[in-house]
């Protein structure tokens, strides 16, 4: 079978054995954006179509593919979802090469009624932890999820703005004229802002603290950066913590940013491990297998 992990920004491809070994993987950068309406066909011909002509008649799709914006809407599952729930929930989409079907997102509300959304990091987190009696998943980036799964299903999860935040602070407030984009990761002034994070008065008040001390030279601009991120990943933490957690925490993606949240999880004293590569792989091939 074909799976195909669709992003906003990329697209990555694997080609797996029956038993979900990976024999071929690739990646493009023709995520949803840079695809023209009515375009998604022909995207992913241009890039799976020889293994189709092949001989490759299956093609499990995750990601933004299933948004509003994408080649066709697989409507939110709501929480707790298995991989059993996912599959049934799987949309049919018409292709005249191969038996496509794309995977839903997932939703869930909070304690007060907030409603919270998900796609494509479902798939990686039941591929990441099936198997676990409890789990708690943490997929770092722009919109970082915390996930708790039960028996087998995502019970609850949570989106953290931190990535995002962390790029419109540097770039385009004050803090942008205290920090250097540009310097290499300091672990120190990272292991500063994830210390001023465990510490009262609340992230908008810290945010300032760091122009502050770069005003009394006690933060400078070679370390403000990731003082910064210390500060935006340790709030994040702590708000997950808060809402309780089922350690080890597994993380899932770039080793740039897990082993940030690695560092900070050990801060707070969390035990931690990480994903498997291609954890996205491994879930749409269970997905199919429960299609069989």
């Amino acid at each position: 079978m074909i799976g195909i992990d669709w992003g906003t920004t990329t697209l990555r491809a694997y080609r797996l054995a029956a038993d979900g070994t990976i024999l071929t993987r690739r990646e493009t950068p023709r995520g949803i954006l840079s695809i023209e309406p009515g375009g998604f066909p022909d995207a992913l011909r241009a890039v799976v179509g020889d293994w189709i002509a092949a001989g490759v008649d299956r093609v499990m799709v995750c990601g933004m593919a299933g948004s509003r914006h994408g080649w066709q809407e697989a409507p939110y599952l709501p929480c707790p979802a298995d991989l059993a729930g996912l599959a049934a929930a799987t949309v049919t989409v018409p292709f005249p090469d191969a038996r496509v079907r794309i995977v839903p997102g997932l939703s869930w509300r909070d304690p007060h009624g907030v409603p919270d959304v998900m796609r494509g990091e479902e798939t990686q987190i039941l591929g990441a932890a099936l198997g676990t009696e409890a789990a708690t998943v943490c997929l770092p980036g722009s919109h970082s999820k915390w996930a708790s799964l039960a028996g087998g299903a995502v019970t609850r999860f949570t989106t953290h703005l931190s990535g995002e935040a962390f790029a419109a602070l540097s770039q385009h407030t004050i803090l942008a004229r205290m920090v250097d984009a540009h310097a290499p990761y300091d672990a120190v002034g990272f292991a500063r802002g994830v210390a001023r994070a465990k510490q009262g008065g609340g992230l908008l008040h810290h945010l300032f603290g760091l122009r502050a001390a770069a005003l009394f030279d006690e933060v400078g601009e070679d370390e403000g950066t990731s003082f910064l991120s210390g500060l935006l990943i340790g709030h994040e933490v702590a708000a997950a913590l808060e809402a309780g957690v089922a350690p080890p925490v597994i993380l899932i993606g770039a080793e740039r940013l897990t082993s940030r949240y690695a560092a900070a999880l050990d801060a707070f004293g969390i035990p931690h491990t990480m994903a498997e590569p291609d954890a996205a792989a491994r879930g749409l091939h269970l997905l199919a297998a429960r299609l069989d």
